[in-house]
């Protein structure tokens, strides 16, 4: 929940700062400075923290509803995680479902477990040919 309001705020605050093309009614509109605006918003913060002391019913209700709304929240996020994780689990089912039921892809360039006999299925080794064996081996040239 915090995360949400936390995001509200500057988001809010990006859109307040962006630029803005003069139109004849942005010329109507009073002409706040930052210092009047930084001083209205320490004034509105200041007035917000003595709000309990003038109405503590008020604020007593006001943290119920929170923990209430904060609760609904959870167990909304919960649902939808589950739905979302049986979707998932419904998907990767159906992909197991249809993997089963497919032949497995064969070339025929490499033989399967058990096809042939057991020599053929070891590496081959020497398999170069005498060309290839009488170069002789140059390492990289020195700088």
């Amino acid at each position: 929940m915090r995360f949400l309001l936390r995001i509200t705020f500057w988001l809010g605050l990006v859109l307040v700062l962006l630029p803005r093309d003069k139109t004849p009614e942005s010329e109507k509109l009073p002409q706040i400075g930052a210092a009047d605006a930084v001083q209205a918003a320490t004034a509105a913060v200041s007035d917000m923290t003595q709000f309990c002391k003038r109405q503590p019913a008020a604020c007593e209700v006001g943290g119920q509803a929170a923990t209430i709304i904060g609760q609904r929240a959870q167990d909304g996020a919960r649902k939808i995680y589950q739905i979302i994780n049986d979707k998932k689990e419904q998907i990767s089912n159906d992909k197991n479902d249809k993997n089963d039921k497919k032949a497995p892809d064969h070339t025929g360039s490499i033989a399967m477990a058990g096809e042939g006999d057991a020599a053929s299925t070891e590496a081959p080794r020497d398999t170069l040919s005498q060309d290839d064996l009488a170069l002789e081996w140059r390492g990289p040239a020195a700088n």
